[in-house]
């Protein structure tokens, strides 16, 4: 798979296997923070199978940018093929730079309002789990846990308000 790599400024530079890049290459990728009315939020745990972050949480999707896609269409075509949701309204949000364990990237956010009961269908090779969480018990878990999420756990945490 071919993914763009980026400056500082997310403009870019050049296109590399990913299995090529190197910890210094940034990369493009997009995490959708999904709720339902009543403010609980769905959280996605990481196959055990990955090679990066396996078996950690984060937003009910997520993935790298593709050559070729942008932002918002690798954001709708994770959130389908990771969770089966489609058809609903993708709301742009803050843009995220910072280093992980795995690289430099930038992080696009997304935010997505489902029905609770709506029919979540996990991508097997991709998902352990989908889980709803209210607020109290995601902060919860967070603090007591913070190393079962991904690398940006921290900062999607902070900036949505999850203190």
């Amino acid at each position: 798979m071919k993914i763009p790599i980026v400056d500082e400024d997310d403009k870019i530079m050049g296109v590399k296997d990913r299995e090529d890049r190197n910890p210094n290459d940034i990369i493009r990728i997009t995490a959708i923070w999904i709720t339902d009315k009543n403010g609980n939020i769905l959280l996605q745990q990481r196959s055990f199978n990955k090679k990066v972050n396996p078996g950690k949480w984060g937003p009910g999707a997520s993935g790298t940018v593709e050559e070729g896609e942008t932002y918002e269409s690798n954001a709708y075509k994770e959130l389908e093929e990771e969770t089966g949701i489609k058809n609903v309204l993708l709301i742009e949000s803050k843009k995220f730079f910072g280093k992980t364990n795995t690289g430099r990237r930038f992080a696009q956010l997304f935010l997505c309002e489902i029905n609770k009961d709506q029919e979540l269908v996990p991508q097997e090779e991709e998902v352990e789990k989908l889980k709803w969480f209210s607020k109290e018990e995601l902060l919860s878990f967070f603090k007591e846990k913070p190393e079962e999420f991904v690398g940006l756990g921290k900062d999607l945490m902070d900036f949505l308000g999850y203190k």
